[in-house]
């Protein structure tokens, strides 16, 4: 288990403190759509942080090429139809580029400040110099507006509990996941970013915003900057 992170319910957790049975309930959301509108037809993406696949197959539905990488184990071998890379995303290399990199699920947010440099360092070893990287923010008062709960029409509950500061502008977070039949529950540390920082840190890697695709920011499209 990653320090600071936890979970709790039926089933495998993943270091980060995933519940694997947990994901693979969830729905995909807009999320694949809001990356099938931003890249273009038929794109080969690498997708960091896929977990069970929950937006890996809506993606090859749409006739995308996906090779999908997460560190669980447990979590890809609910991947179908796609290439699959079982290891840490900060450490990856393929030595092969992609048109796409999409790094959703808000790991840009990693408390830990060198984790976090090294993710981006992996969007952008692994994107082509004409291709782009799709990112997935923390809305503005995600850690602000607690605590909070949203009913899915689907019929579960999920709950931000807390967002408690653990030092170096870190924060533990607690969310809760439940469904009629069983309850799960995560804490991971997660690094609040203004949009100046998080347009910084991915400098720092080399990318620049190319544009936001939503009118709250929370995704990003962003590109290799141009060599000096």
């Amino acid at each position: 288990m990653r320090e600071g992170h936890r979970g709790t319910g039926p089933g495998a957790i993943t270091p980060d403190g995933c519940a694997v049975e947990l994901y693979a309930r969830l729905p995909a959301g807009p999320e694949p759509e809001i990356v099938a509108s931003a890249v273009p037809a038929g794109a080969r993406i690498l997708e960091l942080g896929s977990g069970v696949g929950r937006m890996t197959h809506p993606l090859l539905e749409r006739g995308f090429s996906v090779t999908a990488v997460d560190e669980s184990a447990e979590m890809l071998e609910h991947v179908r139809g796609a290439r699959t890379i079982c290891g840490p995303i900060e450490r990856l290399d393929l030595a092969e580029r992609f048109d796409v990199v999409l790094m959703a699920s808000f790991l840009v947010h990693a408390g830990d400040v060198e984790v976090r440099r090294g993710l981006l360092r992996t969007c952008a070893r692994h994107v082509s110099d004409d291709g782009c990287v799709l990112i997935q923010r923390e809305g503005a008062d995600y850690h602000t507006n607690l605590p909070r709960e949203r009913v899915d029409p689907s019929g579960f509950t999920v709950r931000i509990l807390s967002a408690d500061p653990v030092g170096d502008g870190v924060n533990s977070v607690r969310a809760e996941y439940e469904f009629p039949d069983a309850v799960w529950t995560q804490t991971f540390l997660a690094r609040p970013l203004t949009q100046e920082q998080f347009e910084g840190a991915l400098a720092e890697a080399g990318l620049r915003v190319d544009r936001y695709l939503t009118d709250d920011g929370t995704w990003a499209r962003a590109v290799p900057m141009p060599p000096e």
